[in-house]
């Protein structure tokens, strides 16, 4: 039995979904589903069980039988969210306790890092995990800290004997976009928030450059369409002799008036933007370029192309948000 912690939300349920696609499993999911519409994230799914949080302990135990793999996806995962207690139980503690038990009962366990462990980028976006390189990141809130904290963690369980999983990998996820993220609210990509007006021929919002080297617009960020997630996911459970921290983006930046043409060009509508300025009190923290360095995942034996945002856009919205059903 494969277990995917926070199956119901954004990258578990697709990953979910590719798992189920590629008729590996029976398939756990831990997590909650909440007031909203996350359930439908689910719907298509046929699960062996559906777990509380709360429950993962009792849960683990009762069924280290059966379970083969773990995907540690949950996390809070909102860089708004300021409970830095919650989030160090959350997104620290708990991932440790589920190391710890993968590790003992040799379970192999693949859990979900994230490019906001690089913070502002003044050191660049190379994913090497040896501890001094680590040291060098500085986070900028609560959520990419945790994540860096689990991160070192791991890495000196490894480094220094410690209990481990027969294989382990941390994948720092870069922006993510795609089906299933319905229910994020403010933390959807802006293709998601953006998908309604552009298909009615109403313009969207972007923020303007207050740097001398960006245009307006021409900010960038490594958008990486979440269905190639899933596919190196799959394979990493293909190969389990590649261990560490690994970026997961293209590898190649795309600007928003990149992002944003592609989804008017997916509608068939003109691109028509708003500009507005960006919050002066997250204007100094604002990064106006993120690329994820591929080489480390390339080096381990990935050869499939990640999508460009034409093509990951293209293929969300005729798939997708184009339907009576949007969800996968």
């Amino acid at each position: 039995m494969i277990v995917v912690t926070g199956g119901a939300g954004f990258i578990g349920s697709n990953l979910v979904a590719s798992l189920e696609e590629a008729d590996r499993g029976p398939i756990s999911v831990v997590d909650r589903l909440g007031q909203d519409d996350k359930w439908k994230n689910l719907r298509r799914r046929e699960l062996d069980e559906l777990v509380a949080p709360e429950q993962i302990y009792d849960f683990l135990d009762r069924r280290k039988a059966d379970i083969s793999y773990v995907f540690h996806m949950g996390a809070i995962s909102a860089t708004t969210e300021t409970d830095a207690d919650l989030i160090a139980e959350t997104n620290l503690r708990l991932p440790q306790t589920v190391w710890d038990w993968c590790a003992w009962n040799e379970v192999p366990l693949v859990y979900a890092s994230s490019a906001a462990t690089y913070g502002d980028g003044e050191e660049g976006f190379d994913d090497e995990d040896a501890p001094e390189a680590l040291a060098r990141l500085v986070p900028m809130n609560a959520y990419g800290w945790s994540k860096h904290a689990f991160d070192r963690w791991a890495v000196r369980q490894a480094l220094e004997g410690g209990p481990t999983p027969p294989q382990w990998v941390g994948l720092k996820f870069f922006n993510v976009y795609g089906p299933n993220e319905y229910h994020k609210g403010g933390m959807m990509s802006h293709v998601t928030r953006s998908w309604s007006a552009a298909a009615a021929g109403e313009p969207v919002t972007l923020f303007r450059s207050h740097h001398p080297d960006y245009e307006d617009g021409g900010q960038m960020r490594d958008f990486v369409y979440v269905k190639d997630c899933a596919d190196v996911m799959l394979w990493l459970m293909e190969h389990p002799e590649v261990n560490g921290i690994y970026n997961l983006g293209t590898g190649q930046a795309q600007s928003w008036l990149d992002f944003l043409g592609a989804l008017y060009d997916a509608v068939g509508n003109p691109m028509d933007v708003d500009w507005v300025d960006t919050p002066e009190e997250i204007r100094d923290r604002y990064q106006y370029f993120t690329e994820a360095r591929m080489d480390r995942l390339r080096h381990a034996g990935y050869t499939r192309p990640f999508r460009s945002v034409e093509a990951g856009v293209a293929d969300y919205v005729e798939q997708h948000l184009a339907t009576d059903d949007p969800y996968r």
